[in-house]
């Protein structure tokens, strides 16, 4: 069930930029939870959002090549598959003028009743909006 590629393009702030005066690794973490905050919210209504919660199991992320301050980033990220209450999320930070990919992560999500606070089965209807 490999989902639409969503993106994403912004400017690197200067608020991002550490002493070696690149991209810091933590930010690039920031990014990847941002992209598929968006990504979520562009497919999913209020009542949705009101219903379910997800939270990272865990990040696996490999940094290729550094950016700068003001450079141009185009995030891309797709739902690779779904079991249960899980879903695999896959995201590329690529330098948008070179086409270099900066960064690439793979995250573990689990998909929680927001009432309960509980895992939840991912449904159809969850996994429709993302095909």
């Amino acid at each position: 069930m490999q989902s639409k590629v969503f993106e994403y393009t912004f400017t690197v702030p200067k608020s991002a930029i550490d002493d070696m005066d690149h991209v810091n690794n933590v930010v690039y973490l920031q990014w990847i939870q941002d992209i598929a905050k968006k990504h979520w919210e562009s497919k999913t209504n209020t009542e949705i959002r009101n219903t379910y919660v997800w939270v990272v199991l865990n990040h696996y992320i490999e940094y290729h090549h550094p950016a700068f301050e003001n450079d141009t980033i185009t995030l891309h990220t797709w739902i690779d598959h779904h079991r249960g209450v899980k879903s695999e999320r896959h995201t590329k930070i690529i330098n948008a003028h070179t086409q270099k990919v900066l960064a690439s992560a793979k995250t573990m999500w689990c998909l929680l009743s927001k009432e309960t606070l509980r895992p939840i089965r991912i449904t159809d209807e969850i996994s429709n909006l993302f095909v």
